[in-house]
């Protein structure tokens, strides 16, 4: 039997990728499969806007809000899961369709996973202490001096990628960016179609803008407000998710209301460029679809 035909859909957050993902599923019978790292947070299901109940009844939905916040899950063990999924699939003779806006799980299914050794505690809380110590532009210089690939690649404010390259070169001796050239894809080469939904930048922030607000009206503060209660570390990765910091400063009375809802706009629109960023230099080649 020949393997089900595997669709990955990738784009920017609010660009309408998870409506084309429905459409295509109820065509095909396919079962969509999550490939964004804060829809697995079950704390998360308005602010990183799950698939409602009703799709996720219309449509089996795999791998969303599978993971309690406390549980940091990383690429490796989303793409393990998924693969895992993808044979289950196969066997039933079922399509498959992975739609989710995080560039390193389309990465590791496309261009491989590096089989980087575990870093020692003591190693990760010293590179920690001293990016506490000197800032992050002093950090960043540093690591540029020995993983200039990694910190070219790695966003803003993102002390948990940059600890995490520095840690990795300390202890094993080799850039991570290195270990990472030495993968394989998880997905054979023909085995997959792919598209990037890319609206026109106008259009997405607009959406964007759109979607903050029907956050708010479905009770984004109130799930921030049980999130942030749990004491959880702020390094974790849903505590990072797009919308939680601003909120969270609302509650504490640092911000009023509307300040805060207008920096989760400006966040949000930051994060879908980032994105948008991404999927052009790593996924420039996938078709676009620029109309829904």
């Amino acid at each position: 039997m020949s393997q089900p035909l595997i669709t990955l859909i990738a784009g920017p957050t609010a660009s309408g990728k998870s409506r084309l993902a429905m459409q295509r599923a109820r065509d095909t019978g396919a079962v969509i499969i999550n490939a964004d790292s804060q829809q697995l947070y079950a704390d998360l299901r308005v602010l990183s806007a799950r698939p409602s109940a009703e799709d996720e009844a219309a449509i089996p939905h795999r791998l969303y809000g599978v993971a309690d916040a406390a549980d940091a899950w990383s690429v490796g063990r989303w793409s393990r899961a998924v693969m895992d999924l993808l044979a289950e699939l196969a066997a039933e003779g079922r399509p498959a369709l992975l739609v989710g806006g995080t560039g390193l799980y389309f990465n590791a299914l496309t261009k491989g996973l590096a089989e980087i050794p575990p870093v020692p505690v003591e190693i990760r809380d010293a590179v920690q202490a001293e990016f506490d110590a000197e800032g992050e532009a002093a950090f960043r210089r540093r690591l540029a001096q020995i993983d200039p690939t990694a910190e070219a690649a790695i966003f803003p404010a993102d002390r948990q990628r940059l600890v995490r390259a520095f840690s990795v070169h300390r202890a094993s001796g080799r850039a991570l960016s290195d270990w990472k050239a030495d993968t394989r894809p998880l997905l054979a080469q023909g085995s997959y179609d792919a598209l990037v939904v890319e609206p026109p930048r106008d259009r997405l922030y607009a959406s964007c803008d759109a979607r903050v607000d029907v956050m708010m009206a479905q009770g984004a503060l109130e799930e921030v407000r049980a999130l942030t209660a749990r004491g959880l570390d702020p390094d974790l990765p849903a505590m990072k998710a797009v919308g939680v910091r601003e909120l969270t400063a609302h509650l504490a009375g640092d911000l009023p209301l509307d300040t805060a809802v207008a920096a989760v706009k400006q966040s949000t629109r930051n994060y879908a460029k980032r994105q948008l960023t991404w999927f052009r230099n790593q996924q420039g080649h996938w078709p676009r679809a620029t109309q829904l």
